[in-house]
Parts: structure tokens; sequence; C-alpha cells
């Protein structure tokens, strides 16, 4: 039921941090069929963050060079982020050669496949419903 209070959004921007944030971009960008639109400096200039947008919502990567991947699946993640596609074995295969690694430890069974992306995080992949 929806809140009657003044309190109503819509998410704006998905944000990963990667210790290369335009290589993160450029993978999930070309996984999700778009390509990298924006980038953002930081103090000195150096490229910072990159961003793709898929409709409304902007994806938004930064480069930290103390970035380091989620022990998973010993560490519980705080987020992920599960793809769908309508040939997902083709999807995998592609995922695989743009980078992404499929690890053991595969929780989803028939459901969804866990690959990590190039910066070690994991997230999901799933055929169209």
């Amino acid at each position: 039921m929806p809140s009657s209070n003044s309190l109503s959004g819509s998410v704006m921007c998905h944000a990963m941090w990667a210790r290369d944030g335009r290589r993160l971009a450029d993978f999930y960008a070309e996984a999700l069929g778009t390509e990298v639109r924006e980038t953002y400096p930081d103090a000195e200039g150096n490229e910072a963050a990159c961003a793709f947008y898929v409709g409304r919502s902007m994806y938004l990567f930064y480069t930290s060079p103390s970035y380091t991947a989620p022990n998973w699946p010993e560490e519980e993640l705080p987020f992920h982020m599960d793809l769908m596609f309508t040939d997902v074995e083709a999807a995998e295969r592609r995922l695989l050669e743009m980078g992404a690694a499929k690890p053991a430890h595969q929780p989803g069974g028939a459901h969804w496949t866990v690959l990590l992306d190039p910066s070690g995080q994991p997230f999901c992949i799933h055929g169209s419903r």
C-alpha cells in the first residue's frame, strides 16, 4: 500500500567502486548494450568516475586505489547486481570473454548463475521471464 507521507522517490543512480572504474564501467555498459557517456574528473583533473544510462537510471563507477573485492562467499555482500538476458547461456559465454570469471560456488542452481566482474565483485545472470 502506498505511503501517505510526502516521501516518495525513485533510484537515480547505482554507484560502484573498483580499482579501475573505467574498466568496470566499460564492462557493464557493454553487457547492457550501451556505452560510457560521461566521465568525471578528480581535483587534479584525472578521470575519477565513469557513467552510462539504462533508461533513466545512471550507473556510476568510481576508481578507488584502495578497493578490494569481497571475499565471497565467506563474507556477505552489502549489495550486488542481477542482470537478465534473453539467451542466458550466450550471455554467460560473452561475459566470460569480456573478463568475467565463474566461481565454483553456484548457490542458484538452475535459477541463476553467479559470475565475478573484472573487479572481483559477484553479480548474477538470469534468463528473461
